[in-house]
C-alpha cells in the first residue's frame, strides 16, 4: 500500500446482491465505517423506495452520505465526488477505513480517480429545447435522438432518464464531442485512492427473484403513502430525486396514467434492467475483484474471510 494515498474499499454490485449487509459486516470486522453511494438513499424521506439501510441494520457503524440532501436539492457525480472524498479524510482522520458501498459505478469511478469536472459549462436554450421536445414527442423520439448521436450513451443511459439523455445531447450538440468518449478519458485517469474494488454478484435468476420480491415488499410497507407524501409536501412530480425507480413510477400511478399492477411490474422489469446495466458497468472495471455469492454458498462468513485476505495481500489492511 502507498504511504500517500489513503485506504479505501469499494463493495460495489447490482441492486439487490447484498451490498449493505456485507459492508456492515466488514466494518465491523476491520473497524471501518461506509459510505454510501446510492443516489437516491442520499435524500430525506426516500426511505422505502430505496431500500434505505435502518439504524437498526447498521448495527451501530456509522454511515455517511444518507438523508443529507432535501428532495429538492439536485445530486450529481460532482456532488457524490466532493462529499465522498471529504468523508473519506473525515473517516481515516478518525483512524477508521472508509468503505464504499453501492451501485452507481460511474459515480465511484469518479470518487477514486483524478477525475475532473471542469467543463460545468451548458447550453441552457438548447436544453430548454430537449426538454420542450420530449415533452411533446415523449421519451421514445428523444431517445432515438441519443441513438443517432452518441449510440455508446444510448446503451449506458436509461431512455427513461431523462436528465441524464438531456445532458449527453446538450454536450455533443455544445462541444462536438461524444459524452460516452469524454467519459471513457476521464476513466483512464490515475487512483487517487489505494483501494480494492469487489463486485459482490449472484446467480441472474437469485438476483431477478430478490428484486422482484424487494418490490413485493416495498408496497406491502407503504410505498404509496410514502410517494404520495413527498409529492403533497411540495417535491415537484419533475424533481431529480422523484426520478428514481420506484417514486417515477409510483408518481405516474398517483395521477392516474397507470393501474397499481402496472406500476409494481414496470418497477420490477426496470429494476432487472438495470442491475443487468450495472453488470454491464462492473464488468468494464478493470481491477474489480468479483464474488460471486454461489462459490460461497451464499455465507457472509466465508466471503468476508475472502475480503480479509484479499485486504491483508494488498496492504489494505494488517
Amino acid at each position: 500500500m502507498s504511504e500517500t494515498k489513503p485506504p479505501v474499499i469499494v463493495i460495489a454490485g447490482p441492486t439487490a446482491s447484498g451490498k449493505s449487509d456485507l459492508a456492515v459486516d466488514l466494518a465491523l470486522k476491520i473497524g471501518g465505517e461506509v459510505i454510501s453511494a446510492d443516489s437516491v438513499q442520499v435524500y430525506k424521506g426516500f426511505d422505502i423506495g430505496s431500500a434505505k439501510i435502518t439504524a437498526q441494520e447498521m448495527k451501530g457503524v456509522l454511515h455517511h452520505m444518507i438523508s443529507i440532501l432535501e428532495p429538492t436539492d439536485e445530486f450529481n457525480v460532482m456532488f457524490f465526488q466532493k462529499k465522498a472524498r471529504e468523508c473519506v479524510d473525515d473517516i481515516t482522520g478518525r483512524g477508521h477505513i472508509p468503505i464504499v458501498a453501492g451501485g452507481t459505478g460511474f459515480y465511484i469511478q469518479a470518487f477514486l480517480r483524478d477525475v475532473k469536472f471542469t467543463d460545468d459549462a451548458t447550453d441552457k436554450e438548447y436544453a430548454d429545447s430537449l426538454w420542450k421536445y420530449y415533452e411533446v414527442n415523449g421519451c421514445e423520439a428523444l431517445f432515438e435522438k441519443l441513438k443517432d448521436a452518441d449510440p455508446a450513451s444510448a446503451v449506458s443511459i436509461p431512455k427513461e432518464n431523462i436528465k441524464r439523455v438531456i445532458r449527453a445531447l446538450e454536450y455533443y450538440h455544445r462541444t462536438g464531442v461524444k459524452i460516452s468518449e469524454h467519459n471513457e478519458t476521464e476513466k483512464a485517469r490515475d487512483y487517487i485512492y489505494d483501494h480494492v474494488y469487489f463486485v459482490l454478484n449472484d446467480k441472474r435468476e437469485i438476483i431477478y427473484d430478490r428484486i422482484n420480491r424487494r418490490v413485493d415488499k416495498m408496497m406491502d410497507a407503504g410505498l404509496l403513502d410514502e410517494v404520495k407524501g413527498l409529492l403533497d409536501s411540495g417535491v415537484p412530480r419533475s424533481a431529480v430525486s422523484m426520478q428514481g425507480l420506484g417514486y417515477k413510477e409510483i408518481a405516474d400511478l398517483i395521477y392516474g396514467e397507470r393501474s397499481p399492477e402496472e406500476a409494481t411490474e414496470l418497477i420490477k422489469k426496470r429494476s432487472r434492467n438495470f442491475a443487468k446495466r450495472q453488470l454491464t458497468y462492473f464488468r468494464s472495471v478493470k481491477d474489480a475483484v468479483w464474488i460471486e455469492r454461489s462459490d460461497f454458498n451464499g455465507e457472509n462468513e466465508r466471503m468476508l474471510a475472502f475480503m480479509l485476505k484479499t485486504l491483508q495481500d494488498k496492504g489494505i489492511i494488517k
